[in-house]
């Protein structure tokens, strides 16, 4: 056995002599710190012990990434870090995902999200699809350079709650406006709540180009997609 099994195997009986309560406070600790394997571990640990997926996506796993997503906000952490964060937090919904589907469990809401035409950036879009993951929707992630016909292809797909579309240049900004005068010809524009965010963007333009909201981060994009969808479904906000 090599050094990184035996590390490994006794993380994990390490994790195991935790109580439940106590393992979930070290998964929010692990998932803080980006630590995927032991976010996988805990998670197979949770199931092991009869924890419905759902319940453990909410308690262990969203409540985890919405510290982060709290620190992130307040300059704590920085994007390299919540980055780590998010690839654990994949490590578990990997886990989970399939587990989820056979259930029917629920999920906060879809999203499809996509860097426009011209525009090659997606590190920011990336990051705002993983934290919106992390806080339980469903995310549809359709990558970047995207002409009008890949957003309308994958909203007719997925019917999603939201459409989210990044740009980081200047030159690029102005094509987010082509989808949505797009969706408005073909008459879905009201059937989705839009969100668009890269750095050269601000309020005005959203507003201007007739977006529903500008997300300045990653962080407000979540907040935002929580509270939007839960206001159209009339529920109450989430946490």
């Amino acid at each position: 056995m090599t050094e990184s099994e035996v590390t490994e195997s006794e993380e994990e009986l390490y994790l195991n002599t935790l109580s439940d309560e106590e393992l979930v406070e070290q998964m929010h600790d692990d998932l803080y710190d980006g630590l995927k394997e032991e976010i996988e571990e805990g998670t197979n640990i949770l199931l092991e012990r009869g924890w419905a997926p759902d319940k453990l996506l909410a308690d262990a796993l969203v409540e985890g990434m919405r510290i982060v997503g709290i620190d992130f906000r307040d300059g704590i952490l920085f994007v390299p870090e919540v980055l780590m964060s998010a690839n654990a937090m994949k490590g578990g919904m990997a886990i989970l995902r399939p587990l989820l589907a056979e259930t029917g469990a629920e999920t906060i809401g879809t999203v499809v999200i996509g860097t426009v035409k011209g525009d090659i950036h997606d590190i920011g879009k990336n990051l705002v699809s993983m934290m919106l993951e992390g806080a339980g929707f469903e995310v549809h992630n359709i990558g970047i350079n995207n002409p009008v016909e890949n957003f309308l292809e994958a909203i007719e797909e997925h019917k999603p709650d939201i459409v989210g579309m990044s740009a980081l240049l200047t030159t690029t900004m102005p094509y987010m406006k082509v989808v949505i005068d797009t969706m408005v010809e073909q008459g879905i524009r009201d059937d989705h709540i839009v969100l668009v965010g890269g750095a050269p963007l601000n309020e005005e333009f959203g507003k201007a180009i007739g977006a529903d909201a500008y997300c300045r981060d990653a962080a407000v994009a979540v907040e935002t997609a929580k509270q939007m969808v839960a206001q159209r479904r009339g529920e109450s906000i989430p946490a």
